[in-house]
C-alpha cells in the first residue's frame, strides 16, 4: 500500500507541539488518502480546490487526511498529533482509529437508513437511492452532529474538534460519485475550520427581480461578489416599458453591482418581449399548431416574422438599452417550442400566418396540415429544416439589431444563450436550435456563445461538461468565446440524493465545467441554496498546481488557468516583485505560473478588484500597469485616487475615478488594452 508507506513517513517526520502552546490554524492546501483505491475523494476534495500531496508537504503543513473504511491506518498516537497540529482527519465507519477520538460502536441492531437530515439545510429532503443498514454509534459529548437519520435521529456524520484541527466522522462512505449520501460533506470540513485554498471571481448568474423585490440591493451585491459572481444577467422583460418604480429599482441594482465589481447584462428572451407587449398586441401573438395563442409556461411568445411586430420590438429594445447603464446584452433562447417537438401540437411553434404563407409559397403546402392526421414524413422533414433555418435567420437579424446598439454604446458586450444541440442532437428538430449554423457568425460578430444544457441532460453527472465542450470546439472559430450554463433547478427526473443540485454535486458540476470552459454561468441566482455560497468560488477556480516551496514552505507555487484568489495575510511578493493586486483576504493572480511569499511593504497604489480579465499587473513607484481584456467595458478598483491623466496603449488618456466608500472605481474601455495609472504628483 503505497499511501500507507508515505503517510507513515509523514508521521515519522512530524514533531509533537510544545505543551501549553495552542498552534495557529494555518490554511490547508492538500489532501492524502490512506488507500490505493482513492474512491470518490479526489472528486470531492478537488472540487473545492484541494490538491493531492506527497509525504514531504503533509509532514510540514496541515493536510486533509482520509482513512476509508477498511484502510490500513498508521500509528493512532501520531495521528492524534497530526490533528492537534492543525490537520483534518476524515474517518469512515467504525475502526480502532475512530475509537481513539471517542467514536464507539453502540449496542443494538443496525438501523436501515434512507432519508437523512443535514444541519446545513434541515428543510432539504435528502434521500439515499439505496437504503443502507448503519450500525449505531456513540459519540463524545462535545461532538457536533452534522447528519442524522430523519426517523430514528441516529447520528450519521459528526465533527470533533481536537487542538488546532479536527475529525470528521462518517458512518458510511460518501458513495461512488461522492455525493450520494452526504451532499454537504465539504461544508462539514469548513465547519471544522477548513478555509478554501483558492477562489474564483468570474462566474455569471441569471437574475429575475421578481424573487428579490424587497431585498437590500447592496447586501445582495456584496453576497454575489463573495460568491464569486462577476456578472449578473437581469431579466429585462420586466423593464421593457418605462415604469418609474421598476426603473428606479433597476438603476439602484446596477449601481450596487458596479460598486462591488459586478457587470450587469440585459437578459432578453425573444420571442417573449414583455407581458404588456403581449397584452397590447394580440394581433402579433405567436400561434401554436392548434392555432392558439402561444402562452407557454411563463413565456408569452410574439411573432417576430411580422414586420410590424419586429419593428416595435426593436424600437423597445433600443429604448431599453438607452434607459439603463448596461454592460452588455444577452440574447437568449431565440428559437421555438417545444421539447416534445412535433408530438405535442399544443406547444409546437411557430404556426403564425407569416410562417404558414412563406412555407406554402416555398413548398406548396400549409404546415398546419402536418398536425391533421398522420403527417407526410417528407413534408415534415422539409418543415423542420425550414424551421431551423428560420431560427437561424431570426438570430442573425437580432444580432444585427444589437450591433446597432453598439454603434451608440460601444462598451456593450453581446452574449448568445443557446441550448445544446450537439450533445443532445434531437434539439434541432425539437426546437429548431442549430449551433453549427450560428457559430460561424463569430467570424463577423464579437459575442460569447453560452451553451445551455437542456432539461434532457439535467440528470447526468458532471462529466457531461467536458463531453459537451469536445462537441463544440471543432465547430467554433473562436473556442475562447465558448461558455456553459448550468441549470440549478428542481429536476423532473428521479435523481438522488436531492432534487436540486447542491453541495458536493453542485461543486463538482461547477468545477468540471470551469475546467472545460472559459466561462461558467448559473441559472439562476435565486436557486443557489445559501449553504452553497461559501464554497462556490472555490469550486469555480481552475488551478493546476498548488505547492509549498522554499525554507519552511515560505513560498507558495501556483499555476492557474484563470484569475485566482489565494488566501494571504499582509503584503506579498509575487515572482520576486511587490504585488499590487490584493484585497483584505486574498492575493489575486492572473492565469500563469506564480510564486508567492511575504513582503515587508506593499505598493502605494494597489488594485483591490477588477471587472474584466487581467492578464498581467505590475507596480513601480507610485504607478500601476494593468494589461487586460474585456468583452464589455472594464472597471478597476483601487485603494487610492489615481491621477486623472493615464496612459492607455501608449497614448495619453483621461480617466475619471469615482469614489465609493474606501475604494476608487476607474472605468476602462472595452477590448484588449494596457493601462498605466499613477498617483497624483504632489
Amino acid at each position: 500500500m503505497r499511501f500507507a508507506v508515505s503517510l507513515l513517513a509523514v508521521i515519522a517526520g512530524t514533531a509533537a507541539p510544545r505543551a501549553g502552546v495552542a498552534p495557529p490554524r494555518p490554511p490547508i492546501h492538500h489532501y492524502q488518502i490512506a488507500s490505493t483505491d482513492p474512491g470518490p475523494w479526489p472528486r470531492i476534495l478537488g472540487s473545492i480546490g484541494l490538491h493531492a500531496a506527497g509525504a514531504a508537504s503533509c509532514a510540514a503543513h496541515p493536510c486533509v487526511f482520509v482513512v476509508p473504511a477498511g484502510a490500513e491506518a498508521p500509528s493512532e498516537e501520531r495521528f492524534r498529533e497530526l490533528v492537534e497540529r492543525g490537520s483534518l482527519l476524515i474517518l469512515e465507519g467504525h475502526s480502532p482509529l475512530a475509537r481513539t477520538f471517542g467514536i464507539l460502536a453502540g449496542e443494538g441492531k443496525p438501523v436501515p437508513v434512507r432519508g437523512v437530515m443535514d444541519i446545513h439545510d434541515a428543510s432539504l429532503d435528502i434521500v439515499w437511492e439505496k437504503p443502507l443498514d448503519i450500525a449505531p454509534a456513540t459519540l463524545p459529548s462535545h461532538a457536533q452532529v452534522f447528519v442524522r437519520d430523519r426517523w430514528t435521529k441516529a447520528p450519521l456524520a459528526a465533527g470533533i474538534a481536537r487542538g488546532a484541527g479536527g475529525v470528521v466522522w462518517l458512518a458510511a462512505s460518501p458513495g461512488t460519485l461522492g455525493y450520494e449520501r452526504y451532499p454537504y460533506l465539504p461544508r462539514m470540513l469548513t465547519a471544522m475550520g477548513l478555509r478554501p485554498p483558492v477562489k474564483s471571481r468570474d462566474l455569471w448568474a441569471f437574475f429575475d427581480s421578481s424573487y428579490r423585490l424587497r431585498a437590500d440591493l447592496d447586501y445582495l451585491a456584496l453576497r454575489w461578489r463573495d460568491a464569486g459572481i462577476a456578472a449578473l444577467h437581469v431579466a429585462s422583460w420586466h423593464y421593457f416599458e418605462p415604469d418609474p418604480v421598476r426603473d428606479d429599482y433597476l438603476r439602484r441594482l446596477i449601481e450596487a453591482c458596479h460598486r462591488r465589481g459586478i457587470l450587469v447584462y440585459a437578459w432578453i428572451e425573444f420571442p417573449h418581449v414583455s407581458a404588456k407587449f403581449w397584452d397590447d398586441h394580440p394581433e402579433w401573438r405567436e400561434q401554436t399548431a392548434l392555432l392558439q395563442d402561444a402562452q407557454l409556461d411563463w413565456r408569452k411568445l410574439m411573432n417576430l416574422r411580422n414586420p410590424d411586430c419586429a419593428r416595435a420590438a426593436a424600437e423597445g429594445l433600443d429604448r431599453l438599452a438607452g434607459r439603463f447603464d448596461w454592460d452588455g446584452v444577452n440574447l437568449a433562447e431565440l428559437y421555438f417550442e417545444s421539447l416534445e417537438g412535433h408530438a405535442n401540437a399544443a406547444r409546437f411553434t411557430p404556426m403564425n400566418p407569416n410562417v404558414r404563407r412563406e412555407f406554402e409559397q416555398l413548398h406548396g403546402s400549409d404546415p398546419r396540415a402536418l398536425f391533421q392526421g398522420s403527417p407526410d414524413p417528407a413534408t415534415l422533414r422539409l418543415f423542420l429544416d425550414y424551421r431551423a433555418g428560420l431560427a437561424h435567420s431570426l438570430q442573425e437579424e437580432w444580432i444585427g439589431e444589437i450591433e446597432k446598439l453598439r454603434a451608440k454604446q460601444p462598451h456593450l458586450d453581446l452574449v448568445l444563450t443557446h441550448v445544446d444541440d450537439r450533445y443532445d442532437t434531437r434539439m434541432r428538430d425539437l426546437i429548431g436550435a442549430d449551433a453549427s449554423r450560428l457559430l460561424p457568425l463569430l467570424n463577423r460578430h464579437d459575442f460569447t456563445f453560452l451553451i445551455e444544457d437542456p432539461a434532457t441532460l439535467w440528470h447526468l453527472g458532471p462529466e457531461r461538461y467536458p463531453g459537451i465542450a469536445e462537441k463544440y470546439r471543432p465547430i467554433t472559430p473562436r473556442p475562447g468565446k465558448l461558455a456553459i450554463d448550468i441549470n440549478i433547478v428542481s429536476r423532473y427526473q428521479d435523481v438522488y440524493p436531492t432534487k436540486q443540485q447542491t453541495g458536493s454535486e453542485l461543486f463538482q458540476l461547477v468545477h468540471m465545467a470551469s475546467e472545460a470552459f472559459p466561462r461558467v454561468a448559473l441559472y439562476f441566482e435565486n436557486s443557489i441554496l445559501p449553504a452553497d455560497l461559501e464554497l462556490l468560488p472555490a469550486a469555480a477556480a481552475s488551478v493546476e498546481k498548488l505547492d509549498r516551496a522554499g525554507p519552511g514552505g515560505s513560498r507558495l507555487a501556483v499555476q492557474c488557468r484563470k484569475l485566482t484568489g489565494i488566501p494571504w495575510n499582509g503584503p506579498a511578493l509575487v515572482n520576486g516583485k511587490p504585488w499590487p493586486f490584493r484585497d483584505e483576504t486574498h492575493v489575486w493572480l492572473p492565469a500563469g505560473a506564480w510564486s508567492i511569499e511575504s513582503a515587508a511593504t506593499a505598493p502605494s497604489l494597489q488594485m483591490t478588484g477588477f471587472a474584466g480579465t487581467v492578464t498581467s499587473v505590475w507596480a513601480a513607484g507610485g504607478s500601476l500597469e494593468i494589461a487586460y481584456r474585456s468583452s464589455s467595458r472594464a472597471f478597476a478598483y483601487l485603494n487610492r485616487a489615481p491621477a486623472p491623466a493615464a496612459d492607455i496603449d501608449g497614448q495619453s488618456a483621461k480617466v475619471e475615478a469615482r469614489h465609493e466608500g474606501d475604494t476608487w472605481v476607474v472605468p476602462l474601455p472595452r477590448g484588449q488594452h494596457v493601462v498605466t495609472l499613477s498617483l497624483p504628483s504632489r
